[in-house]
């Protein structure tokens, strides 16, 4: 008689962990952009930063799930009501996002 061995390997995962530098550019500062970014990406879950550049445009790192990144970056395409996004920007990136999602100083 056969019994069924149980199955010892890990569960597998279907998605990956990406992390992510952004620029956007348009009218994206004085319009609560970091502050919903921040809300947005600790909702996801997500880990890294957002800040705003003294050229006028918004840069971010986004690292977690990758499904969640690119539901991120979906949602920075829009910004916030009174955001017009005009120019959006995404490179790989393979810097620290640190352990949590945080604003940082204007550079």
């Amino acid at each position: 008689m056969n019994t069924p061995q149980a199955n010892t390997d890990p569960p597998q995962s279907t998605s990956s962990t990406k992390t992510v530098r952004a620029v956007i550019k348009g009218r994206v500062q004085r319009v609560f952009y970091r502050n919903w970014t921040v809300e947005n990406a600790t909702q996801l879950g997500l880990k890294g930063w957002v800040r705003n550049r003294r050229d006028g445009s918004v840069e971010a790192l986004f690292a977690g799930d990758s499904d969640k990144v690119q539901e991120m970056e979906k949602r920075c395409r829009r910004g916030p009501p009174a955001a017009k996004v005009t120019a959006f920007q995404v490179f790989p990136c393979d810097d620290d996002p640190g352990t949590v999602f945080q604003r940082k100083p204007t550079v």
